[in-house]
């Protein structure tokens, strides 16, 4: 079953805001049944809005739209839609009244009567609930086809899409075909894109019954699988059986599957064999604390770290020898160590990482240029130091090099 989106907001084309509401309901509506074959973003301007979806709905009778729905003069979406339809918008009065009730519990006065207008329904919608917020979701069916509304603030669509919209498209697939999209994906790390392709280069998509599909960003390159308008229990089959294929070509650079990130593998593996760590950080400025500290749970196996940004804290803090850091400088994979072993020491852990790096725009030389960066990991009495070099600007660099923090340790450790 295939459907358009539509999404408004003249931020969105100038660049302002991210559309992530059309990424988020791709992901979400495919597993379902539903394929997403177009998508267009459109300005908060009424004549562009009613002809998008109007030729949205030509081509394939479902439509789904995001934004436009708020109270303010730019939000423009209903009207388009409902002059579409032919379906002039009508007061919902118990809407306003729990406008008005929702607006009295949060203690900030009465409701701006500019958010009355949120309680004007195209005739014959059903209004869909919206707990996050003042903006229904709405549902609309008529001659042109079927179309749903839905808010722009990104955290509003996805509950609505998730408590009201996927459950009635799941009846709709029910009464279809029972072929279905989805997707399986494998996430590396320490790999690039390049690499990753000329690994997987002798595989025919054709015999694996999926498509693969290449991810890169900072953290990594992620390699999705999909299979495409089969049955739901062939389709699993088939991104099992995929996965299997794959993955003993992917080695260690295999980290995960689906939507975990490495600091979860991370401290899932140090928390199964008992050991804490502590992190020492140059140039990433505290990006591998804050990645640890993300994740729930985590104070049961990071007990904390330094910033040692300047060699005064380097020595102060974590003891790393004057002799180190004026014959081989603050930029070396000896200052790492140390630094892993003086952190390690300070907080008692039996496991450390610690980074030290120019990051740019400045502070190159040519041995040592823009980008330069080097690690150190420990764990259990073992250690390894790399040096890396990575391409991009300043928070590429900080970025990537708080992931491969990260994975130094991780290849040390064992497969649970």
């Amino acid at each position: 079953m295939e459907l358009e989106l539509v999404t408004v907001g003249t931020e969105l084309l100038l660049g302002f805001t991210l559309d992530s509401n059309a990424a988020e309901l791709g992901r979400t509506l495919s597993p379902e049944g539903f394929r997403v074959v177009r998508s267009c973003t459109v300005a908060d301007n009424h004549c562009d809005i009613k002809h998008a979806v109007g030729t949205a709905l030509e081509r394939a009778g479902f439509v789904i739209v995001t934004g436009g729905l708020g109270p303010t003069r730019d939000d423009v979406t209903k009207k388009a839609v409902a002059d579409l339809y032919d379906a002039p918008l009508e007061l919902n009065p118990k809407y306003l009244e729990a406008l008005r009730r929702r607006f009295a519990k949060l203690g900030r006065g009465p409701m701006p009567e500019s958010n009355a207008s949120q309680a004007a329904v195209p005739r014959g919608a059903e209004m869909l609930p919206n707990s996050r917020g003042t903006a229904p979701g709405l549902w609309l069916e008529g001659e042109p086809g079927t179309v749903v509304l839905l808010p722009g603030v990104p955290e509003e669509m996805r509950g609505i899409l998730r408590r009201e919209v996927v459950p009635r498209l799941r009846q709709l697939a029910a009464t279809a075909a029972s072929a279905v999209t989805q997707s399986l994906v494998l996430r590396t790390t320490g790999i690039s894109e390049s690499k990753l392709a000329d690994t997987l280069e002798g595989i025919d998509e054709e015999l694996l019954g999926v498509t693969l599909a290449f991810l890169p960003g900072l953290d990594g390159t992620d390699l999705r699988l999909t299979a495409w308008g089969v049955p739901a229990l062939e389709a699993v089959s088939r991104l099992d059986a995929a996965a299997a294929t794959l993955r003993p070509l992917l080695r260690e650079n295999l980290y995960a599957e689906g939507n975990v990130e490495l600091v979860e593998v991370l401290l899932d593996r140090l928390r199964a064999i008992g050991c804490r760590l502590a992190v020492a950080e140059s140039c990433t400025g505290g990006l591998v604390g804050a990645k640890l500290t993300s994740i729930p749970g985590s104070s049961e196996v990071f007990v904390g770290g330094v910033i040692c940004y300047g060699n005064e804290s380097k020595v102060r803090d974590l003891g790393v020898p004057d002799s180190v850091l004026e014959e081989r400088g603050a930029v070396s994979t000896a200052v790492a160590e140390a630094m892993a072993y003086g952190v390690s020491r300070r907080f008692d852990t039996e496991a450390a990482v610690a980074i030290t790096g120019v990051a740019g725009p400045g502070g190159g030389s040519p041995d040592k240029p823009v980008g330069t960066v080097c690690f150190a990991a420990r764990i259990e009495g073992r250690s390894h130091s790399v040096t890396r070099w990575f391409p991009g600007g300043r928070n590429a660099v900080r970025h990537r090099s708080a992931q491969m923090a990260l994975d130094l340790l991780r290849r040390m450790m064992p497969e649970l």
